[in-house]
């Protein structure tokens, strides 16, 4: 497989994008004083990503349906279908293969944008449909990542696209994120069971572990919680700012626009300090954190649950903002 690099600049921003999986290989952001580094946590060469020792998704494009489907199998329109099952008996982010482990194609770039197209083909991984995806990742120059799909299919399908770049804002993937500061603009979250899958419950954050509605370090209450790893369901509708991270010592702050109805907050629980990245460095026990926004997981299993079935005819949307600054 030969894969491709392609730099963007747009602001005081610096990217680097690959083909392979459209994922963010580095993101260099200023601090307080305008000093660049690199804020996604990664691999440190391109053959890393392929060979993939540990993490898969670092900086990744995931689905078709990000997250989880329990049990690896829905029901649509009267037909059962079986998916891949590729985490404990359930699908995550696709399946063994989904659109971050193969080539997309470079439909254009620009100095600060660029945009890529994929056809996941029906029966993938077991899925039904050809599903066409379009994205775009433009750096503009207000000093925001801005990342953008859309698709669309030839029968009735699920779709549920994220962004998986993971976040340590000091720049340095062997520091942890605890002293982290996060906001989020949701009154509920969503339970799940030992295996992450929802159990169906929208229960408020009110008194809870899970309460992010005003910024406070995000270990604060992680052991009270068990680590993060859940979806917010998040206020309001629209393009709208959903949720808030800053670093105390470099002073950088990242802001989070969606149209979403949701975002999945990840706390880095499994990585062990098992494997390298950049620099050699270590990525260590909650050195690293996502935050995805999609719609809630397992939401076919779960008429309560915003609708993640896509039809001919029908254009999937979806608009996730990472704007940056410095205090």
């Amino acid at each position: 497989m030969k894969a491709s690099v392609y730099a963007l600049k747009g602001g005081r921003l610096e990217m680097t994008v690959t083909d392979y999986g459209a994922r963010v290989l580095s993101l260099r952001v200023p601090d307080r004083n305008g000093v660049l580094a690199d804020v996604a946590v990664g691999y440190a060469t391109l053959q890393d990503y392929l060979d993939c020792p540990g993490e898969r998704f670092f900086g990744a494009a995931v689905g078709r349906v990000a997250n989880r489907i329990g049990g690896a199998r829905f029901a649509l329109d009267g037909k059962e279908y079986a998916l891949a099952a590729n985490d404990h008996g359930n699908t995550l982010h696709g399946g063994f293969v989904g659109i971050d482990r193969v080539l997309w194609k470079v439909v254009s770039v620009r100095p600060d944008a660029i945009t890529l197209a994929r056809r996941d083909p029906d029966g993938s991984e077991g899925w039904p449909g050809n599903l066409d995806i379009e994205l775009t990742y433009t750096l503009t120059p207000d000093d925001a990542f801005k990342v953008e799909y859309k698709a669309v299919t030839d029968a009735p399908t699920l779709c549920n696209l994220s962004h998986h770049t993971f976040f340590n804002l000091t720049g340095d993937a062997s520091k942890s994120i605890l002293e982290h500061s996060l906001q989020i603009a949701a009154s509920s979250f969503i339970p799940v069971d030992e295996k992450l899958i929802p159990t169906g419950e929208i229960r408020s954050v009110e008194g809870s572990a899970f309460d992010f509605r005003k910024a406070k370090p995000i270990g604060r209450d992680i052991e009270a919680a068990g680590g993060y790893d859940h979806n917010w369901c998040l206020d309001g509708s629209g393009l709208r700012p959903v949720a808030c991270l800053s670093e105390p010592v470099s002073g950088r702050r990242m802001e989070i626009l969606t149209d979403q109805p949701g975002i999945q907050f990840y706390s880095g629980n499994f990585f062990d300090g098992s494997y390298a990245g950049k620099d050699g460095r270590v990525i260590g026990h909650r050195c690293a954190l996502a935050l995805e926004t999609q719609v809630w997981p397992d939401a076919i299993h779960h008429p309560d649950f915003p609708n993640t079935v896509l039809r001919p005819g029908e254009t999937y949307t979806h608009t996730c903002i990472y704007k940056f600054s410095a205090r």
